[in-house]
């Protein structure tokens, strides 16, 4: 059972009136997912550098980390990342 880690930039945006889910986009290593999520969310109302660790054959997911958070980003995000 090979791991992989994978680190990647959640965007946020509101609809009507709600802040949601925007783009995904992968960073090469951590300080990279960092400074491009504090770019974004001077864009866009918020930004979150995460790094994900799954099983790199059956793609299952076996841990999501919040790196770093900027601007908006909704209460519940990390309960979502945890499958709650």
């Amino acid at each position: 059972m090979a791991m992989r880690t994978t680190f990647i930039v959640q965007t946020f945006v509101t609809k009507r009136k709600r802040l949601v889910p925007g783009d995904r986009e992968v960073a090469p290593t951590e300080s990279g997912a960092l400074k491009k999520a504090q770019a974004m969310a001077g864009r866009m109302p918020g930004a979150a550098a995460l790094k994900i660790v799954a099983d790199d054959e059956t793609g299952e997911l076996e841990r999501a980390t919040i790196l770093g958070q900027f601007g908006e980003v909704p209460e519940d995000f990390a309960e979502s990342l945890q499958g709650g």
